[in-house]
């Protein structure tokens, strides 16, 4: 937290600081049989608390000026639990839930709030998947996709579209029908 807060105030002395993307995110994928409470505790205090650094001294500066746009990078793994996912999805539906929370409470304040959920990209952290992964992109893609969108109005920026309809439609079904699917889906 000292650090964000460091980094925000060096930001502020050159300039207002307009727009903050947070960025934070590791994926270590575990079974249930090899359920690792250290390893879940890592997930959340990456993913989560380290969004939660950020936030804490953008919004104040961005708040205080009533004028600035956060972004928070999620994933379409927040739309629901993933095999091998337990905590690495927890985390992406909590920084969904808070970025929706902070949009609510930022409507009035002259601050936009955007949620960032990609589908699968190209980087260490799907390299180390054993399964195929649909609508596989490239950085410099997903990049061109955010700042697109990003430059839209809008909460919710998401890609592919066809793999987030696709996962948002899953989770519509009754949890029994959610799992017989993803049994199916991952044999």
């Amino acid at each position: 937290p000292e650090a964000m807060a460091r980094i925000v105030e060096t930001i502020e002395g050159e300039a207002p600081l307009a727009l903050a993307l947070l960025n934070a995110g590791i994926y270590l994928p575990m079974r249930a049989q090899a359920f690792d409470a250290e390893k879940a505790a890592k997930t959340f205090d990456v993913n989560l608390t380290g969004v939660a650094n950020g936030l804490d001294p953008v919004l104040k500066v961005m708040i205080a000026r009533g004028k600035g746009h956060v972004a928070i990078t999620a994933s379409v793994a927040g739309f629901g639990g993933l095999p091998q996912a337990a905590a690495y999805s927890a985390t992406k539906a909590g920084l969904i839930a808070m970025a929706q929370s902070l949009a609510l409470d930022l409507m009035d304040l002259g601050v936009r709030i955007s949620v960032i959920n990609p589908g699968f990209v190209e980087t260490e952290a799907t390299g180390v998947n054993d399964f195929e992964m649909p609508f596989m992109m490239s950085p410099d893609d997903a990049a061109r996709r955010i700042v697109e969108g990003l430059e839209r109005p809008g909460f919710e920026i998401t890609f592919p579209r066809r793999f987030a309809l696709f996962l948002r439609a899953l989770n519509l079904l009754p949890n029994q029908l959610y799992f017989r699917a993803w049994r199916r889906l991952t044999r």
